[in-house]
Formats: structure tokens, C-alpha cells, sequence
């Protein structure tokens, strides 16, 4: 499943109080969509990560209580309180890393919202992710007793998702052209290859902060690379440079450039596209909309058609431009 489409699950099943297990190749964001469920609901959240404990931690530790005159249990101080009223999500990301004595442990808590004395609030829910046992990760074979206590999703990587994840955190209009233009670079990772480094949704956003953080040039090569890999990092610069012979982009958007040479190269083309709808973002002008739709008319409709999907998904109105209706006209057999 798609991120976006486990996300719309989730948000459901969190009601419902199902425990969900979320797996993935690494990298691909399977704790990022979860602290963004929470972050968005303004839900508590807690990131438990089993393979740090040992069997007893989350039952407690017994002691002998003088008042009582009984052996008692002192219940762990990382989980949410008993008497708590707010509303979270307690995530056990890379369970699987743990041993399986650990994971045992885990049973009820999962299952019966308990453990010992301990009670999870009603408020909260449990969710969980782990790489898959072929990722070659160090992850332990989950026991069916305890993979049974869980609602499974696998997530996948989608490009589309990712662009829409890429444009509402800024990412650079450098990175979503390129692999707007090679999608395949968005993920190489290859459980066969003992290379370190590799592309992944999570090593491009570090490929985004290396560009912005002000590396001189003779090193940005070998930074990038040490992110995404040799090859990507290669094929993304010789692309970032492709984007220094892009017209003006304000003068589009003013409406002074109305046409582009090279309009039949795929690479400026992206750079172009991408470069603009990043521009409209920033832009408050309503006649900025206008002149870049008068713009795409002179696009090759593959391009045109691109554009405008990008400036939807990011909320651009393009329907309530005056030029809206000559562009529908103009490209009404590509739509069809």
C-alpha cells in the first residue's frame, strides 16, 4: 500500500483501538507517516523501541511494599500514566529488532492493552513498524503468537506520494525534478548490494539539506554520495546543472518570457515545470497564475498537463483563472 492509502487506514483503525504493523524496505518513511498522524491529530506519542529493554522492563521491577506487607510491581515510567486522559499513539518502531524473549514480553500489553498491573489508558493506541526479515536488516523472525495480535500493511514507495510529501516540506525544485524525471532513483535500495549508501525517500531529504546547508562545490559530489550513492548523487548533479540554463523564472511569472527554446528537451522541461509550480507557491499574485498558464500553451501537452496536475495538488487555482478555459480547449484530447 501507498503511504498516503495506509495513513487513511490507520487514521480509522486508531479509533478502534486495533493494533497495526507497519513493514517496509528501510528509508521508505514508516515512522515518519506515523509521527505525522500524531502530529496532525495532536495525539501524545511515545516511540518505544523494544530491542532497548530487557524482558522484565516493561512488566516492572518487584519490590516488597511495607504498607501492604505484599510483593508488588514497579510499573514502568515510559509508558503513559494509567490515569491519563489524553489521547496518543504508543509507537514500537523496529520491533522485530528486538530478541524474541523481548518481543514475549510484548504479548499482552499488544493484545489486552495490559501488562502485569500495568494498563494502557483508553485513549492511546498501539502502533508498530520493522523492516522486512529480506531487507537484511538485524531483525529476529516475528513469532506468529505475536504477529496474530496485529492488523499487517506493507508499505510501498510511490513516487506521487512522495512528491506531494516533497512539495509541502519545501524540498529543493532541483531534487522533485530529478526524480520527477527518473523515478527510479527515488529508491535503489538492494538488500544483494553491500554498498552503504543508497537512495531512499529518507536519503533524499538528507540530499536536501546537505544542497542547503552551504558545501563548497569541489565537495558536494562526494557528500551527496555518501546520501544517495555514487550513481544517483552523479546523475543528480549533471541534472541540477541542466536547471542553470532555465529561462527567468519571475520574468514567466510577470508574463515578459511567453516561450522557451529547447522545448523539446525532457530534462529542462521537468526543471522548468517543477521550478515554476515552486515559484507559484511563494506567489500571492492572481495574474502570476494567468501568465503561467499562458505560458504552458506553448508547451508540449505531456509538459502543459504536468504543470497544471502540480499546481492542484498544491492547491494553486488554476480553475479560476481567466485563461482556465482557452487551456482546457487547447489540451481537452489530452484530458480525455
Amino acid at each position: 500500500m501507498k503511504a498516503s492509502e495506509i495513513t487513511t487506514v490507520i487514521n480509522r483503525l486508531i479509533v478502534k483501538k486495533l493494533p497495526v504493523f507497519i513493514w517496509g524496505a528501510p528509508g521508505i518513511g514508516k515512522s515518519s507517516i506515523v509521527k505525522e498522524i500524531a502530529q496532525k491529530d495532536r495525539l501524545e506519542f511515545i516511540d518505544l523501541r523494544l530491542s532497548l529493554l530487557d524482558p522484565t522492563d516493561l512488566k516492572g521491577i518487584p519490590f516488597f511494599d511495607e504498607q501492604s506487607r505484599e510483593g508488588v510491581w514497579a510499573k514502568p515510567s515510559f509508558l503513559p500514566k494509567e490515569e491519563d486522559e489524553s489521547q496518543g499513539i504508543l509507537f514500537l518502531d523496529e520491533i522485530n529488532t528486538a530478541p524474541p524473549a523481548v518481543q514475549a514480553s510484548a504479548y499482552q500489553l499488544i493484545l489486552d492493552r495490559r501488562v502485569g498491573e500495568y494498563q494502557l489508558p483508553k485513549g492511546w493506541s498501539i502502533i508498530a513498524a520493522g523492516n522486512r526479515e529480506n531487507d537484511r536488516g538485524v531483525v529476529y523472525k516475528m513469532p506468529p503468537p505475536l504477529a496474530n495480535r496485529f492488523v499487517h500493511f506493507e508499505m510501498e514507495v510511490d513516487f506521487e506520494d512522495w512528491k506531494r510529501w516533497a512539495y509541502s516540506r519545501e524540498i529543493d525544485a532541483s531534487i522533485i525534478a530529478f526524480l520527477a524525471f527518473d523515478k527510479e532513483m527515488l529508491f535503489t535500495f538492494d538488500p544483494g548490494s553491500n554498498e552503504k549508501s543508497f537512495a531512499t525517500p529518507r536519503s533524499w531529504e538528507y540530499v536536501d539539506t546537505i544542497i542547503k546547508s552551504g558545501i563548497e562545490n569541489e565537495l558536494i559530489l562526494d557528500s551527496i554520495s555518501g546520501a544517495v550513492g555514487r550513481e544517483g548523487a552523479v546523475s543528480y548533479i549533471s541534472f541540477k546543472r541542466v536547471m542553470e540554463e532555465l529561462p527567468d523564472l519571475s520574468a514567466i511569472l510577470e508574463g515578459t518570457i511567453m516561450e522557451i527554446e529547447k522545448s523539446d528537451d525532457p530534462k529542462l522541461m521537468m526543471a522548468l515545470s517543477i521550478g515554476l509550480v515552486n515559484r507559484l507557491r511563494e506567489s500571492k499574485e492572481e495574474d502570476h497564475i494567468d501568465n503561467v498558464l499562458l505560458f504552458s500553451l506553448g508547451l508540449p501537452g505531456e509538459y502543459a498537463i504536468m504543470l497544471v496536475k502540480d499546481m492542484q495538488l498544491n492547491g494553486i487555482d488554476v480553475e479560476g483563472s481567466e485563461v482556465w478555459g482557452d487551456w482546457v480547449q487547447k489540451f481537452a484530447y489530452l484530458l480525455a
